[in-house]
């Protein structure tokens, strides 16, 4: 039996009566957080991100105002994933070592891609590494808080500090991530890039990204672990990076 969280009861226990049921939506963190946990590394814990998505949804019914025409949970949702996030930007949650063989992995593909015409294999991606494929697919776990565009993208210094690059991004002649998912060429070759992803990796990034099915839902369809949906996932992403590369 689950057992309730102490921040909503307490506030429950405080509320006038008239005010919105949040326990009736503690599930929506849940399933905000399932969700975000698959763009992070192992080191981020899914009840800490739970805890933080609590306090944003009792912010949001503070806040809540039903005369502005908004449905609550759609209100609601946008609270919590700022909560989260907002707890997220505290620290570079991805280790520079992570970042270091991400970018390796991204190389290996691209230099695959270009010598055999084709997607590789994850075995010949292994192979190129020097990596055996339980070892090259456990790197693939450790990855899983990579993104497809991220702020050290526009910096040559890898040891560029997440401060630094933010810097870079506020002058207002540098080029940002926001301004290049924006771009309608960046939109084209990643449309093109997606499809031409393996069916399986396509299919993960369809129900992870258009029908937002959590890792365990996701795996559940193709019949394989979370752990598995996280290695494709990542996986996934690194073959976009390496299709966009001139574009990061």
């Amino acid at each position: 039996m689950t057992r309730p969280n102490p921040l909503l009861a307490s506030y429950q226990a405080a509320r006038p009566v008239d005010e919105i049921d949040v326990t009736a939506h503690a599930p929506l963190v849940k399933r905000l957080a399932s969700m975000l946990i698959a763009r992070l590394p192992a080191s981020v814990d899914l009840n800490d991100l739970v805890q933080v998505g609590i306090i944003g949804l009792i912010e949001a019914a503070r806040q809540y105002d039903p005369g502005q025409g908004v449905q609550f949970e759609t209100f609601a949702s946008q609270r919590i994933r700022g909560a989260m996030l907002d707890e997220l930007r505290r620290e570079d949650w991805l280790p520079r070592q992570v970042r270091r063989d991400a970018k390796q992995i991204e190389q290996t593909i691209a230099r695959l891609e270009q010598s055999l015409g084709r997607a590789p294999a994850e075995s010949e991606i292994a192979e190129a590494l020097g990596l055996a494929l339980e070892d090259y697919q456990a790197r693939l776990s450790e990855c899983k808080g990579l993104t497809l565009v991220h702020f050290n993208d526009f910096s040559d210094d890898e040891g560029e500090s997440l401060s630094d690059a933010l810097a870079n991004v506020i002058d207002e002649n540098a080029v940002d991530p926001l301004g290049t998912l924006s771009d309608s060429g960046f939109r084209s070759a990643l449309v093109e890039a997606i499809g031409d992803l393996p069916e399986r990796d396509k299919l993960v990034m369809a129900l992870y990204y258009e029908q937002e099915l959590n890792l365990k839902e996701i795996g559940a369809v193709l019949g394989v672990s979370e752990s598995r949906v996280s290695q494709l996932h990542s996986q996934a992403v690194s073959r976009l990076r390496a299709r966009l590369r001139d574009w990061l």
